[in-house]
């Protein structure tokens, strides 16, 4: 269009005497601020439609070894608040052995050696050939322990490598361990040399339930978070009868989703361990946590006997609907029993707050037997696993 004006001006011009100074200023500049005019809509048009800076992790396919992660111009928004975590680099882990595989990845115990002092150490890694959103998901775990972890009863994350591979968390090893294996130990047949395990009474299951009850009160107060798989193979014990809260996936993806029972990770938790609303598959809620801690109460004074030992799993869910209630096990004083028929309550608003259990163990322990617990049976880990309904 400017051309055309352009052309239409200058024959106008060129058919009038005299104007040829004229037009030799006036052509120019038409052309000029045409050509200006485009060149700006050209550059406009650009700047309006440049891709935003990429920010989502990029991780190779196959790696051997550490490698960089790619991530564009910028991190990640989760690494910002996880640079205080990153592993320091005047730290080494060493004696890295394998345990079991894990959801993300393999699971291995190792050293931490910081200023010349070694430290156990549990070690969850990212398997090495994940994609971006498995890396990114890594990285929310990260965050979510690091949130969780500021209480003396949850088992605590000390490092994390999350920039490089391989990708891994740190934790806090605790020995003996598994709450549960810790009280198989106790049966007849094991090992009896350590003198807390000789020790451990109806006394000492009010000390451990009351630091499971302090770990799970944190969880909820502080953060709002039910457990979701509240047991004894859920939970570590340490020297002195220290307890500590773990098995925390259900909970972290239940965090995600915004119910426990969505996809597989409702699965996960055996039918005895559920209280009636989450075996009907209504809306749970912290009380439904109440109902496992009672059947831990079970667990810890039976020394690891699967709860409801009458029953068989598929048995369950018609039982719990006529409000079939734990019985009373051997060794077990009717104050304790009380509270763990108090948390089975079949109507979740009728079980106590984490608050009002915590008090209660306060004031029954005196009550409690302080003669060390036994039992003559031993375990076979296959028929506990069919009997408690776990996967084999």
């Amino acid at each position: 269009m400017d051309v055309q004006v352009a052309c239409n001006i200058s024959s106008l011009n060129c058919d009038e005497e005299g104007s040829g100074p004229l037009a030799l200023i006036i052509i120019p500049s038409l052309l000029a601020l045409g050509t200006l005019i485009v060149v700006t809509v050209i550059i406009w048009s650009f700047l309006t439609k440049k891709p935003a800076v990429q920010r989502t992790l990029v991780v190779p396919q196959h790696s051997n070894g550490p490698i960089a992660l790619q991530t564009g111009h910028s991190l990640t928004p989760g690494h910002d608040a996880l640079s205080l975590w990153e592993m320091p680099t005047h730290c080494n882990l060493e004696e890295v052995e394998f345990v079991k595989n894990g959801f993300y990845g393999p699971t291995c115990k190792g050293q931490l050696k910081r200023e010349g002092v070694a430290t156990s150490v549990v070690v969850k890694t990212l398997k090495g050939n994940s994609n971006s959103q498995e890396a990114n998901v890594f990285v929310e775990l990260a965050l979510f322990h690091t949130a969780i972890c500021k209480h003396d009863n949850v088992v605590r994350m000390l490092y994390c490598q999350t920039r490089r591979f391989p990708m891994y968390l740190l934790f806090e090893a605790i020995t003996p361990g598994n709450l549960l294996h810790f009280l198989w130990s106790l049966r007849g047949g094991a090992s009896e040399t350590c003198d807390q395990q000789q020790a451990f009474s109806e006394r000492s299951v009010y000390l451990v339930a009351k630091q499971v009850a302090s770990g799970l009160d944190y969880l909820l107060s502080e953060h709002r978070l039910v457990h979701g798989n509240v047991a004894a193979r859920s939970m570590l014990i340490g020297s002195g009868l220290s307890v500590k809260v773990s098995g925390l996936a259900v909970a972290f993806k239940a965090r995600q989703a915004g119910t426990v029972e969505k996809g597989e990770w409702g699965a996960k938790v055996p039918l005895k361990w559920k209280a009636p609303e989450r075996l009907m598959r209504l809306p749970m809620t912290a009380r439904s946590d109440v109902w496992s801690f009672g059947v831990l109460l079970y667990e810890l004074i039976t020394l690891g006997e699967p709860p409801f030992p009458e029953l068989d799993p598929s048995e369950m869910f018609p039982k719990a609907l006529a409000n079939y209630k734990l019985k009373r096990p051997e060794n077990c004083g009717g104050a304790l029993h009380d509270l763990m028929k108090y948390c089975c309550m079949w109507n979740f608003k009728d079980r106590p707050a984490y608050s009002d259990i915590i008090k209660l163990l306060d004031s029954y322990i005196h009550l409690a037997d302080a003669k060390p617990l036994h039992t003559d049976q031993s375990v076979d880990v296959c028929e506990y696993k069919r009997r408690a309904g776990l996967s084999p």
